[in-house]
């Protein structure tokens, strides 16, 4: 399983945002991260979170727009 880190893109598992797109912008604790992309931005629990082989070069605490441009540039910006 790839690591839970800032830049690592993930599907969301569960929730109303279930099977979207999303990337960590923050790691709060050793549960919960902060993900941003095509979902809102908010607190996720790990657990919640599929993580994938794709990671986004963006910096710690990113803003949406610079999410959104990450995933833009790395074709990963079409809704599902």
């Amino acid at each position: 399983m790839p690591a839970i880190e800032v830049g690592r893109v993930c599907i969301k598992t569960a929730g109303r945002e279930a099977g979207k797109v999303c990337v960590i912008v923050d790691i709060l604790d050793k549960n919960f991260v902060i993900v941003d992309g095509l979902v809102k931005r908010r607190r996720c629990n790990i657990k919640h979170l599929e993580p994938t082989e794709k990671k986004v070069d963006i910096p710690k605490g990113a803003s949406t727009e610079e999410v959104k441009l990450a995933l833009d540039a790395a074709g990963l910006l079409k809704e599902e």
